[in-house]
């Protein structure tokens, strides 16, 4: 959610659990701009908060030109005291794939360890060798935050546009859905490189607007029930929950430009969904 209205957003999302204490509140208004400033934003979004055993992360996110492909993350234990996450890589994503398991703790300097034991050679020849793969932390907070950002970031339908060059900016002209058009998945899209509309007939792209139909929509999400959408707010506020990152809670006000989202939880993905539905 962004910065200069966090009090009021984190006010639309409170009935989920997803809250911040006063002082909390008051740091990141201040240390959030001074962060802008320094570091030359655009904006400045406040990511959220992933619970650790010894210790939480409160993400920070900072975006340039590009609203999809310059974003830069940080993370802070005190809401004041910003560090730089370095950006997540393939490599580092197959290593705390495999690897990194259970609860975060609170410490980006722990690390964790994996030990396998591979075969090399053939026959009589073959040699088992013990490897060892170890990450830290911080590689793993990289990762959880990118990959909640790549599967459940949510926006509004018309709030961002493409240009002809491919860049993506907030749509300024964009005041809201209506409240019939908020109760329908298809009016929200992830805020992520597509994957699906390379795989829509030519007869389902005739009806899409290349400027704002550009991403892909919620209700192709699979599987299906994956998201809850509901009113709160006395019908005031759109509120959609993922259940495939359980935390992870996006808000829009119909007739009116003011959307977000926000993260909440201990940074594991619920890999059961499709058991449960």
């Amino acid at each position: 959610m962004d910065s200069n209205s966090l009090y009021y957003s984190l006010e639309l999302v409170a009935g989920t659990g997803c809250t911040l204490n006063i002082e909390q509140k008051s740091a990141l208004q201040t240390s959030l701009v001074i962060l802008k400033k320094n570091y030359k934003f655009h904006r400045v979004l406040f990511w959220g908060k992933i619970l650790g055993l010894k210790g939480d992360y409160y993400i920070a996110q900072g975006r340039g030109e590009n609203e999809m492909k310059d974003t830069t993350n940080l993370y802070s234990f005190n809401c004041m005291d910003w560090f730089l996450l370095p950006p997540a890589t393939h490599t580092m994503i197959e290593e705390v794939s495999k690897t990194a398991r259970g609860r975060f703790m609170g410490d980006p300097s722990y690390v964790y360890e994996l030990l396998e034991i591979q075969r090399q050679g053939e026959g009589d020849d073959a040699v088992e060798e013990e490897v060892v793969t170890k990450v830290n932390e911080e590689k793993r907070l990289a990762v959880t935050v990118h990959q909640i950002d790549e599967e459940v970031s949510v926006v509004p339908r018309s709030a961002f546009i493409k240009s002809p060059h491919g860049l993506v900016q907030m749509n300024r002209s964009f005041g809201g859905l209506s409240h019939s058009e908020a109760g329908k998945l298809d009016s929200f899209l992830h805020l992520s490189e597509s994957k699906n509309l390379k795989k829509k007939s030519i007869l389902e792209m005739a009806d899409l607007n290349p400027a704002i139909d550009f991403l892909d929509v919620l209700s192709d999400d699979i599987p299906k029930g994956s998201w809850s959408l509901q009113f709160e707010c006395a019908s005031k506020v759109c509120v959609i929950r993922s259940l495939l990152w359980p935390g992870r809670t996006f808000y829009h006000v119909p007739m009116t430009p003011q959307h977000g989202y926000i993260y909440i939880g201990d940074g594991t993905k619920n890999l059961d969904l499709p058991f449960m539905l």
